[in-house]
């Protein structure tokens, strides 16, 4: 049986046609997700359209994997075209994280749906995704006073 959210939610990713004249959108089934790529610098952008939830995440761990391995410094995240994110999609982004960290590089959400940021929002994680800040310096350095 299909949950009463799925019905209610807008199934569409951008950029494609749709029948009737309407904006240029396709129809996505639920629980599915797609990806890009493209690379920049050392770091490879992938944009995720789409619902991430169990399934699709399970689907997308191993080209997430495969995208953080083939950056030198990280991932850079366009979440703006997800309808949908749940628990189980927030792990899978959270497991990225912690693998990208173990190799000493980053993952950032660099633009977020309304879905994704009210999750990352409740539970407080925002910051986990948000870019490293620079290491702030001391105007004056530290040094041993001579009397």
């Amino acid at each position: 049986m299909q949950h009463p959210s799925h019905q209610a939610r807008t199934r569409t990713a951008p950029g494609l046609s749709c029948p009737r004249g309407h904006a240029a959108v396709k129809h996505l089934p639920p629980g599915r997700a797609v990806t890009s790529y493209a690379t920049s610098g050392d770091r490879v952008r992938v944009t995720v359209r789409g619902e991430l939830d169990l399934v699709s995440g399970n689907r997308l761990r191993g080209p997430l994997g495969e995208a953080l391995t083939a950056s030198t410094g990280g991932l850079d995240l366009d979440l703006s075209g997800l309808t949908f994110c749940d628990c189980a999609g927030l792990t899978v982004l959270l497991e990225l994280r912690l693998r990208a960290l173990s190799r000493g590089k980053t993952v950032v959400i660099q633009h977020s749906s309304p879905a994704t940021d009210r999750l990352l929002h409740l539970l407080g994680a925002q910051d986990l995704f948000s870019p490293p800040q620079p290491h702030r310096q001391d105007p004056r350095p530290l040094t041993p006073s001579h009397a």
